[in-house]
C-alpha cells in the first residue's frame, strides 16, 4: 500500500528536489505540495484522500509550519508529521515535538533518512533519531525540564506499563503482540487506553510524556 505524502516548504527548489528523491521509491507518493501552511491546509481540506504524512517545514511565509501543525493535530490527528526544516536547536524540536511531531529532521538530512523516517512514522507513529532522543534526555536530566501535567492519580496496569514500555522501544503492535502473546487487536486496545488515561493526542506524544515522567526505562 503507497505512503501518501504532502510536502509543504516554501522553496520550490526544495520541493521539487524532495519529490524526486520520493519518486524512486515505489511505495511513496508525492500527492501534493504547498509553499506554506495555509497553502498546504487548504488543499488538504480540498483532498479527496488525506496524505498519511507530511514533510513540513517550520519557517514559511503567512501561517508557518508551527501554526499549521496545531491546526493539523486539530483537525486531521491522523496525519503523521515529519518536521524537515533548517533550524535544530532544543526549543524547536521540544515545541514540535510537544504538538505532536512524528519525527524531526535536519534539511541537511541523508535521503536515505528521510525515505526510513516516513517508513518508520507509517509503521510505528513516530521515529525519533538519536539527534531528537539526546534533546529529550537533556529537557528530563536539566536543572529546568519541561515537566508533564497530567501525571497525578494515572495508574497503569501492569500490561498496560509493558505495552508502554515497547512502544518507546519502537517496536511495532505486531512485535508487541508477539512479545507479550496477545493479539494486535488486545496491542491497539491497550494503546487506546493508554492515550485516554494519559491525555495524549498520538503515539509520539505518548512516548514523550512516558519518557518525561520516568513512566518507562530510557535506554542508551
Amino acid at each position: 500500500m503507497d505512503i501518501l505524502i504532502a510536502i509543504a516548504d516554501d522553496e520550490a527548489l526544495f520541493r521539487r528536489g524532495m519529490r524526486l528523491i520520493l519518486e524512486d521509491y515505489p511505495d511513496l507518493q508525492v500527492m501534493l505540495e504547498a509553499e506554506n501552511g495555509e497553502d498546504l491546509l487548504t488543499k488538504i481540506r480540498a483532498s479527496v484522500e488525506l496524505p498519511d504524512v507530511v514533510l513540513l517545514d517550520l519557517k514559511m511565509p503567512g501561517m508557518s509550519g508551527i501554526e499549521a501543525a496545531e491546526v493539523i493535530r486539530r483537525e486531521f490527528p491522523s496525519i503523521l508529521i515529519v518536521v524537515v526544516s533548517s533550524h535544530v536547536s532544543k526549543a524547536f524540536i521540544l515545541n514540535m515535538i510537544e504538538i505532536g511531531a512524528a519525527a524531526y529532521l535536519g534539511k541537511n538530512a541523508h535521503p536515505d533518512e528521510v525515505v526510513e523516517t516516513i517508513r518508520m512514522v507509517c509503521e510505528k507513529g513516530f521515529y525519533y533519531n538519536a539527534t531528537v532522543m539526546e534533546v529529550i534526555r537533556d529537557n528530563i536530566m536539566g536543572k529546568n525540564p519541561v515537566k508533564p501535567q497530567r501525571s497525578f492519580e494515572v495508574e497503569l496496569t501492569g500490561r498496560e506499563k509493558e505495552v508502554l514500555q515497547l512502544i518507546c522501544e519502537e517496536c511495532t503492535t505486531q512485535e508487541i503482540a508477539d512479545k507479550l502473546y496477545i493479539s494486535n487487536r488486545t496491542v491497539e486496545g491497550h494503546r487506546n487506553n493508554l492515550l485516554s488515561k494519559l491525555g495524549c493526542r498520538n503515539t509520539a506524544g505518548l512516548v514523550v510524556y512516558a519518557l518525561q515522567s520516568g513512566l518507562v526505562k530510557m535506554g542508551g
